[in-house]
């Protein structure tokens, strides 16, 4: 795309050769290029080139024949193009001749134009096609309306004896690596060679050259060998220029999601050798997004333990209902570590041109590290890890403490992949919070704007203890489940004016207290009764900061019946055990979900 003029010195007494780039603009000094005694000039040139005349304080003036004469002034400049390629080197020229008083000729200046034609290209219009010279390529805009590149991290594993995820190589093992890439064009038109010194050059700067890899074909001829010619190591690479018209194909792939550094935004350049035009296009990073649990299962993972056998087997009868594919974990993987959901969330990477799900590996490590890269990682199923080098992790960087809401409107604003709610400590005090690297990433992200929740009242800390989202049929599509001490003691009140005060409660209950338990006993239990309005007390302010955030009504929301307790450090923990919660991805192709419970 054209940018600034570039600036051409001319000599009298001499012809310089140049090469004019399609569309670009050369402006040439007049004045300081004018003999000693000239006081005007005129100006002749080929077809093949377009001339005008800048003189200071005046419109510009096309220069239409050879017979009209300007007077030399200070700042008087030419500008000229072509708009159509040269069909051999310094085919085009243009003459400046210099008069004294009186019209006397006394000297010329000359340049030889050699047209060529150089667009850098990409899909600017996230149509799937490569179209020529779009005025959008080098600017990027959110949204259906917007414009700009879109690049996936080749996160995924098409080939088993390459580093932990295709992008940690240099290389292209196999041709299912390219179909990860967005495609990038260089086309050229012009003459069967450059003018001598001339040559193309793609380049990124050092800054953007560790988030982006360019790939060229090698011997077409002969294997179509792909190597890297820009990335972490290769900041330009030069071209052999083809000739004619001629499109050079390049693939290109994004090296790691937007985090707290980096933007997402990559910039290529093409350039001649000789720094006289600038070709350059812009791409984004595609994100991570999350998917949440309203979406249907396509595949179930759940961890097999030593205690968990019937849990197991009703799983598989419900796997079978849900017409879905279950995945065991067993202990060789899972380590004695049964809490999945804490470990990974799944999510996936979409661009025009391919998607895939991508777990996000977080920084917790318990036993069951080894799953996202064992079970997981693999061709079209990207792996991304976070993993802070000098924060302590603690237990809300479990990924418990990661939630995304289904589609959402909140005052005008359209979240149609939903909002991620994350834990955090209560904004007046200095609690616990998810630390800083994951939390980074995830707002990095910015099509999920994450809302941040009061957890740190839980010894666990995790939103997902009090927090989740199950689908409805009608028109708002989900309902929100809160967990609810008060409507577990409304419900209680209710069984005892039924008669049923001294019903036996949470049978199976695993906690130190083994007495028997009533209903009754739960009721005159003033101290359980004082935790769980404080409990209460907590949810009620993480439900209106949901209700402002996820633009909900009451009637959006479902209270839960449960109970909690407070530990030694005044923390609540569940008193019985809670609902189990899922986690869930989306495949790229039929809009289904992967999905693992605890």
């Amino acid at each position: 795309m054209p940018g600034e003029p570039r600036t051409l010195r001319l000599q009298h007494g001499n012809r310089i050769e140049a090469l004019c780039v399609l569309g670009s603009h050369v402006r040439a000094d007049v004045f300081g290029a004018a003999p000693a005694g000239a006081v005007a000039f005129g100006v002749k040139h080929t077809e093949g080139v377009s001339v005008d005349v800048l003189l200071r304080g005046r419109e510009p003036e096309a220069v239409a024949g050879a017979g009209a004469r300007w007077p030399l002034d200070e700042g008087t400049v030419l500008r000229f193009s072509m708009s159509r390629a040269s069909s051999e080197v310094n085919d085009n020229k243009v003459t400046v001749s210099f008069y004294a008083d009186g019209g006397k000729p006394i000297n010329q200046a000359g340049v030889f134009l050699t047209g060529v034609g150089i667009s850098l290209d990409v899909d600017a219009d996230r149509d799937g096609v490569v179209e020529k010279n779009s005025p959008n390529k080098a600017s990027w805009a959110w949204g259906p309306e917007g414009h700009g590149a879109i690049l996936l991290v080749s996160c995924d594993k098409e080939f088993p004896f390459i580093p932990p995820s295709d992008c940690g190589s240099e290389q292209v093992f196999d041709r299912e690596d390219l179909l990860d890439m967005a495609e990038m064009v260089l086309r050229t038109e012009g003459p069967q060679r450059l003018p001598r010194g001339y040559e193309i050059v793609l380049s990124v700067s050092a800054n953007d050259a560790d988030n982006v890899g360019v790939f060229h074909v090698q011997n077409p001829f002969f294997g179509q060998r792909y190597v890297q010619v820009l990335g972490r190591r290769k900041l330009f690479h030069a071209l052999p220029y083809p000739g004619g018209s001629a499109e050079l194909g390049f693939f290109v792939e994004g090296l790691r999601f937007p985090d707290e550094t980096f933007c997402g935004l990559v910039s290529i350049h093409g350039i001649p050798h000789s720094p006289i035009f600038t070709d350059t296009v812009v791409f984004r990073v595609a994100p991570w997004i999350m998917t949440p649990n309203t979406l249907a299962p396509v595949n179930l993972f759940v961890c097999s333990m030593k205690d968990n056998y019937l849990f197991t087997k009703e799983i598989q009868s419900l796997v079978a209902k849900a017409s879905c594919k279950l995945k065991v974990c067993f202990g060789y993987i899972n380590r004695g570590d049964r809490w999945m959901q804490d470990e990974i969330r799944l999510g996936y990477t979409h661009a025009p041109h391919n998607s895939f799900p991508v777990v996000l590996d977080s920084p917790r490590e318990r036993g069951m590290e080894q799953l996202p890269v064992k079970e997981l990682l693999g061709p079209d199923f990207g792996y991304v890890h976070k993993e802070p080098l000098f924060e302590a992790v603690a237990s809300l960087d479990s990924f418990g403490n990661v939630e995304v809401s289904p589609p959402v409107s909140v005052a005008g604003r359209e979240y149609p992949l939903g909002r991620i709610l994350i834990g955090s400590s209560f904004p007046a005090s200095a609690g616990r919070r998810m630390t800083r690297l994951v939390r980074d990433f995830l707002y990095a992200q910015r099509v999920q704007a994450p809302v941040e929740l009061y957890s740190d009242w839980l010894a666990v800390g995790n939103v997902n203890e009090f927090v989740t989202f199950v689908p409805a049929s009608d028109k708002k599509r989900f309902r929100m489940l809160l967990a609810s001490p008060a409507a577990c003691y409304r419900l209680f009140r209710e069984k005892q004016k039924e008669g049923q005060g001294e019903a036996t409660m949470f049978k199976g209950y695993s906690g130190t207290d083994t007495k028997r338990v009533t209903i009754n006993k739960v009721l005159s239990n003033e101290v359980l009764a004082q935790q769980n309005q404080y409990v209460q007390r907590c949810i009620d302010w993480n439900r209106d900061i949901l209700k402002k955030e996820l633009g909900l009504l009451e009637e959006d929301i479902i209270d839960l019946p449960a109970l909690f307790k407070l530990d030694k450090q005044g923390k609540a923990v569940p008193y019985f055990p809670n609902t189990v919660r899922g986690g869930s991805c989306l495949d790229s192709s039929p809009k289904k979900q992967l999905s693992q419970p605890k």
